[in-house]
């Protein structure tokens, strides 16, 4: 969603963060260029929105931080739907005819679905000594290769180096599916959605978003917790949130 100026006297436009049940206040905070954050609204729901310069340098670095801000706070209050992050419209009208009003129904809805619940990340990445070691001591033919080429000219080993390299990489997708299953599967009781992202890197094991209701929060992350315990030495785990739930709402 981005504004088309169609008047060259226009210069300032509305940087639309999120949106929200009708009834909320704006919230103490400042926006982009440190400008005032107002709402909009319309019906049932309202969109959060502060002026900016239309000439400005867009989408920096200190424009997303701000962003994250507004709608972090946004989120403390209650139900939230983040808008795509650079999201500019020339004004209120514009607000409401291309945002609130053809999508009413679906917005209330949503932010029905989002209340007292959060957005939580969990990331799962291998040590990858550790998962190199078992692979190579799980398959013989790995072992073997890895035996033939250890201290051995590249140019002399070159065949045996690249089908190492193949076998390495399957044992590791092999073990990555399995136990990015077995992760999802102690996860997955406590949320209400997922979204599972996708992620590279040989110690990449699992990245997943999750809508958690507030009161399954605490069990878990207990859940999480001894998990990450019982496999510190080969899996490095951590949590993020909660959060706004910027992987729930879809295109809005």
């Amino acid at each position: 969603m981005t504004s088309v100026d169609t008047d060259p006297r226009t210069t300032h436009g509305l940087f639309v963060y999120a949106v929200v049940p009708a009834d909320v206040e704006p919230p103490d905070v400042q926006g982009v260029d440190g400008a005032p954050v107002t709402v909009v609204r319309h019906g049932r729901v309202a969109a959060v929105v502060g002026p900016v310069d239309l000439d400005r340098p867009p989408a920096r670095a200190a424009d997303l931080k701000t962003y994250h801000s507004v709608v972090g706070t946004l989120g403390e209050a209650g139900p939230v739907a983040p808008v795509r992050f650079g999201s500019i419209l020339l004004d209120e009208e514009h607000v409401v005819a291309d945002v609130l009003a053809p999508r009413e129904a679906e917005l209330t809805d949503l932010l029905a679905a989002l209340s007292g619940r959060v957005e939580l990340t969990v990331r799962a990445r291998y040590v990858e000594e550790a998962v190199l070691s078992e692979v190579v001591a799980a398959d013989p033919v790995i072992r073997d290769l890895s035996n033939r080429t250890r201290d051995v000219p590249e140019e002399v080993s070159w065949s045996d180096r690249v089908r190492l390299g193949e076998l390495v990489a399957h044992a590791v997708e092999a073990k990555r599916l399995a136990e990015g299953d077995h992760l999802l599967a102690l996860l997955l009781p406590f949320a209400v959605e997922h979204r599972v992202r996708r992620g590279s890197g040989l110690d990449h094991l699992l990245e997943v978003a999750l809508l958690v209701d507030e009161g399954e929060q605490a069990a878990l992350e207990e859940q999480l917790e001894g998990y990450a315990e019982a496999v510190h030495e080969r899996i490095l785990v951590s949590l993020t949130g909660p959060l706004p739930p910027y992987d729930f709402v879809g295109d809005v």
